[in-house]
């Protein structure tokens, strides 16, 4: 299809708020199929553009003040659509003693919604009973000229009729009649007698259109959910109330767009029931992802819907078919809510021609109103980080379905946590840098606070106290390694909590037989299992080893390496078997020195606890470099305490010095003294020769370096490590 260089830009159709943006597509829509069947539209910078080979301005104001053909928008179902006793009908009657051409179709569909009320004997409003089959009869008897309409307003299903959430409830929003103000809103520009421009039309229309500044006389009559900004009410204006003002151009063009938002009942075959209501580019709402988000909103709101843009011109026939099909996809599956559909579009599981999405919301507002409140917009950008996403798809998806604003008695923790994740999940979306380690670390410690979140909830999480006492969700695990790689921000707190949740060693349980027992056991009451060659981890509500303090990070640590050294001891070893990525001495001396962030190291050490440690891709990148190491010179107790826990694949040439955990209890509790006097002892029982007797140092500082030992560190290391404490003549022993 070519374009002429004639161009329109409309500067009255926006994005936001949705009734111009439905404007825009009216447009579109009537200039098509009355006018110049070529035309094309696109979005510039926010403002609707139209491509016509035939219309200028001055010709598009002239098509609508004289040739427009208004579509027969009539909802008979509806109390006050005018059909019923108590309606204002004003309207409908003008319409139908009209002799104007412009109404004849308009005619013939109130002429055929007539029929349908008088053949099932309806002379007031329907029950829900009588409206289901008078719904029936519309669709079966209506002109096709009206069928777009209904179409538009409600869906046939097995499970009775449904209705998108666009168009309310059937073309009603609570107390308001969107057909019955369509057609007031046509008698307000068109003489219905002879179907010519009404004094005020030109002028309001140029608004519509053009925008500008011009006086136009708004109409106190209201608009609904479609632009909360002219719906008045409460605090909506300099004085403490206004009534609605709308532009009766604005309501008519509004509702002719929506048209092309035609719904459909479709059969979904991974799920039994017979039918479900498929709008295009609508999800389930989630409030997350613009500053008023509350619980509220998720719980009350219709829907949200996510309306494309592009920057292409785009024929009307190429716009039905993106809009019918309204493809948001992750993967194999459609998107189910709003941080679904932000991955969709970061993903490129949208249509390739699309530039950005506004996002919008019909939530409750202003009483019991709902308004279509304008959320976000999100660009169509490949972002490959959002990638990583779908390693925790299906965990993610039974996450939300057990904890989510429409489950029940979940406990508030959990919901805190599942809002988080979803609010960090989205700023990954919306980046637009596509390597920021500091967005992926993001998602990554908000996934090791919903852990935290379901350990400490475990009666709610493993389902105890439920009838059938199954878990809800088992623990997150398997997470890859190129989680690792995309969040690694460089910062020593991320190389320093790798190095300990990487930790693990083969032990022996209750019942005598080895396992492997992960830093992670001593977070979370879990045990690891292997299916299919893959380790996963399952709640374990009997196990002892959870020794975490979530206050202080130091006792922490202690905690830690105090638990993993009596386990070393029940199973008759007599050094540590633990194996991790080596923290860098650097690294261990700021922590040593306070120079750690403890609350970042603790909610990262919660996160990377859910990577599958197996793979070595980040061991060979976080490798210590001995030229670098030999420059730092540690604290002189901290060399001969870690000297004293030496672990097998970090010794080397140094013989075993089987442990005294008397050594780390003394140190744990400040007393450097007695620690370094017994570490010493140990050494020198072992036939190495420390070059001090004793360290006299206490406190805190005392604490920190016995928790520091628990970090994995390098055999080069621990080699300089004893350069540095022992005597020269014992080096080599």
């Amino acid at each position: 299809m070519s374009f002429s260089a004639n161009t329109c830009a409309l500067y009255g159709c926006s994005p936001v708020p949705l009734a111009h943006y439905l404007k825009a597509l009216g447009i579109l829509r009537l200039v098509t199929e009355q006018a110049d069947a070529n035309v094309a539209g696109s979005w510039q910078k926010d403002v609707f553009v139209l491509h016509s080979g035939k219309l200028n301005e001055d010709a598009l104001i002239e098509f609508f003040l004289r040739r427009y053909t208004p579509t027969a928008i009539l909802a008979p179902w509806n109390g006050g659509s005018g059909f019923h006793k108590k309606d204002n009908t004003e309207a409908m009657t003008a319409i139908e003693k009209s002799g104007a051409e412009r109404f004849a179709k308009f005619r013939d569909a109130i002429a055929a919604a007539r029929s349908a009320l008088k053949a099932i004997g309806l002379k007031e409003k329907p029950s829900p009973e009588e409206k289901e089959q008078l719904l029936k009869l519309c669709r079966s008897s209506f002109p096709d000229d009206a069928l777009a309409w209904l179409d538009a307003a409600f869906v046939l299903t097995g499970d009775g009729a449904k209705y998108p959430p666009l168009l309310g409830t059937g073309g009603n929003d609570g107390r308001l009649e969107f057909t019955n103000n369509f057609m007031q809103r046509l008698t307000e520009v068109i003489n219905v007698n002879d179907g010519a421009e009404l004094s005020s039309a030109r002028d309001s229309l140029r608004a519509c259109l053009f925008g500008g500044t011009a006086t136009v006389s708004l109409n106190k009559t209201p608009v609904g959910q479609f632009f909360p900004g002219a719906a008045g009410g409460p605090n909506s204006t300099s004085g403490f109330a206004t009534d609605s003002a709308v532009n009766p151009w604005d309501f008519i063009l509004m509702l002719e767009g929506a048209l092309l938002f035609a719904a459909a009942a479709v059969r979904r075959l991974e799920g039994a029931q017979s039918g479900a209501l498929a709008y295009p580019f609508c999800v389930r709402q989630v409030a997350v992802g613009y500053g008023s988000a509350s619980a509220a909103d998720e719980e009350a709101a219709r829907a949200e819907m996510w309306l494309p843009l592009w920057e292409r011109p785009v024929g009307v026939h190429e716009l039905a078919a993106l809009l019918s099909e309204g493809r948001a996809q992750i993967g194999p599956r459609a998107a189910r809510n709003g941080v679904d559909f932000a991955r969709a579009v970061v993903t490129l599981g949208v249509d390739r021609g699309l530039s950005a999405f506004q996002r919008y919301g019909f939530q409750v507002r202003n009483g019991l109103s709902y308004f279509a409140t304008p959320l976000e917009r999100v660009v169509v950008r490949r972002n490959p980080q959002v990638d990583l996403l779908s390693e925790i798809d299906a965990w993610l998806i039974r996450f939300r379905e057990k904890a989510g604003a429409s489950a029940k008695q979940v406990p508030a923790s959990i919901s805190r946590a599942l809002n988080q994740l979803e609010r960090r999940i989205l700023e990954l979306c919306r980046d637009v840098n596509r390597r920021n380690p500091s967005r992926v670390q993001a998602v990554l410690i908000a996934l090791g606070q919903a852990e935290k979140a379901l350990a400490h909830s475990l009666t709610w999480t493993t389902g105890r106290n439920d009838p059938i006492p199954v878990p809800k969700i088992q623990p997150l695990a398997g997470l890859s390694a190129q989680w690792l790689l995309s969040a690694d921000d460089g910062s020593r707190e991320f190389r320093l909590a790798a190095a300990l949740a990487s930790i693990t060693g083969f032990y022996k349980d209750k019942e005598g037989r080895v396992s492997p027992l992960h830093l992670r056991q001593h977070l979370e009451p879990v045990i690891p299992r292997t299916t299919n060659g893959r380790e996963r981890f399952l709640w374990h509500e009997l196990s002892n080893d959870v020794v975490w303090n979530d206050g202080n990070v130091v006792q922490s640590l202690n905690a830690v390496f105090s638990r993993r050294l009596l386990r070393a001891e029940q199973s008759g070893h007599a050094e540590l078997m633990d194996v991790g990525v080596a923290a860098s001495l650097a690294d261990v001396v700021a922590f040593i020195e306070g120079e750690c962030d403890g609350q970042l190291l603790a909610d990262l050490v919660w996160a990377l606890c859910l990577i599958d440690w197996d793979n070595d891709s980040y061991r060979d990148r976080n490798g210590s470099n001995t030229a670098a190491s030999r420059r730092i010179v540690p604290p002189a107790l901290f060399n001969l305490l870690r000297l004293t826990f030496p672990r097998r694949k970090e010794r080397a040439d140094i013989p075993v010095v089987p442990k005294v955990p008397a050594i780390h209890r003394y140190a744990a509790a400040g007393n450097g003294l007695e620690a370094s006097r017994l570490a010493v002892r140990r050494l020198r029982g072992s036939n190495h020769e420390p070059a001090v007797t004793s360290v006299s140092l206490a406190g805190e500082s005392v604490q920190r370096i016995a928790a520091a030992l628990l970090f994995p560190i390098s055999q080069s290391d621990l080699a300089w490590l004893k350069e540095l404490v022992c005597k020269p003549e014992t080096r080599t022993a």
